[in-house]
């Protein structure tokens, strides 16, 4: 963990993957990304990846919150798993800005924010992903790995998340 009086924080991601569809089966590879994480560089990443259901971007920072990030006919849906974030994570604030809302202040809740309906046509509906941001009890992992279940690439994301070391 960085010291919060050493500067500017840089963004720790736990990982990066991209999942997407080629003939109805899934494949997840990582995202390999250089120097400091923006969600320009996400996109652009993601973009280079074919997909009949467009493709899904699953980022997860620090142990703190998670972003989806879905491709769709050249438009990118997004969701982060917890709006506090923003105040702290140049990635988060990047997300928050993209959907246009307020940044939150220090006493509000964690709550998701974005598309909950961003995967709701290829197997996880709005409620079940947002009652999914909503319990604290799961690490930003967890529930990417819930997530990944629910769409039917879980042995793939965990062989994905394992390469990463």
């Amino acid at each position: 963990m960085s010291d919060a009086t050493a500067g500017p924080m840089t963004t720790d991601l736990d990982f990066a993957v991209a999942a997407y569809t080629e003939d109805g089966v899934w494949t997840v590879t990582p995202l390999v990304l250089r120097g400091e994480p923006d969600l320009p560089t996400l996109v652009s990443a993601l973009r280079r990846y074919p997909g009949e259901a467009g493709v899904l971007g699953m980022i997860s920072v620090d142990e703190d919150f998670f972003i989806l990030v879905r491709l769709l006919g050249g438009r990118a849906k997004l969701l982060i798993s917890d709006v506090t974030a923003a105040t702290e994570w140049p990635l988060a604030r990047q997300v928050v800005d993209e959907l246009d809302i307020p940044l939150a202040e220090d006493d509000d809740e964690q709550v998701p924010a974005g598309d909950l309906a961003i995967i709701s046509d290829i197997g996880m509906s709005a409620m079940d992903l947002g009652a999914l941001c909503d319990d604290v009890d799961l690490y930003p992992e967890e529930m990417l790995e819930e997530v990944a279940e629910a769409l039917g690439f879980g042995n793939q994301f965990h062989e994905a998340i394992e390469a990463l070391g």
